[in-house]
């Protein structure tokens, strides 16, 4: 516990502080870049310190009462990751085992629900192909949120929650869109498995 308070600790605190600062930064200058820079911090690690810092930046953003920009690109954009997968195991069945096409099954529960960790399965199988595809996907999403205009008053919740979502018909769009653009991505990417 010492070790990983003074020494791990530290640097991955000041490391997330950084990111949270050049957010802020950004924040009103470009919504659409900062939508992108977003996705891709969503799908990066997929649950690790740098989603974490962007979940973490979103839920700052949020005021009693109103509805946020930063939190429905940051939602919507978690979501793309395990249902991109979910679509390339449906569509490329070929390219996945049985047991990733049985994972594809529940990441359509984990990625509806935002639950973006429902991704690391397939990102640990095969990251050089899996993780750039599910950060473009996750990053054309948090842009489309952004230019939509599309808001989101609550932390968490995936679809269950949008009701709280402000110009939601364009919302589902832009997870659409990006959950389409990663599952091509991977399924373009990945070889035929082995049978």
């Amino acid at each position: 516990m010492v070790i990983f308070y003074y020494i791990i600790g530290a640097p991955v605190s000041g490391i997330n502080n950084a990111m949270t600062s050049f957010l802020e930064g950004m924040e009103g200058s470009n919504a659409i870049l900062l939508g992108l820079i977003i996705g891709l911090m969503m799908a990066f690690d997929m649950g690790g310190p740098v989603n974490k810092a962007a979940y973490a930046f979103a839920t700052g953003t949020l005021v009693a009462g109103t509805g946020s920009m930063i939190m429905a690109a940051v939602m919507a954009a978690g979501m793309v990751p395990p249902l991109g997968l979910a679509l390339a195991t449906f569509l490329f069945a070929d390219k996945f085992t049985t047991s990733e096409k049985e994972a594809g099954k529940a990441a359509i529960v984990l990625g509806i629900s935002f639950i973006t960790e429902g991704a690391i399965p397939f990102a640990a199988a095969d990251p050089l192909r899996v993780i750039p595809s599910i950060m473009l996907g996750s990053a054309v999403t948090g842009a489309l949120s952004m230019a939509f205009n599309a808001t989101l008053s609550v932390p968490h919740g995936g679809i269950f929650v949008f009701f709280a979502v402000e110009n939601w018909p364009l919302y589902i769009l832009a997870i659409l869109i990006g959950t389409v653009v990663s599952g091509l991505c991977v399924g373009i990417l990945k070889k035929k498995v082995a049978n």
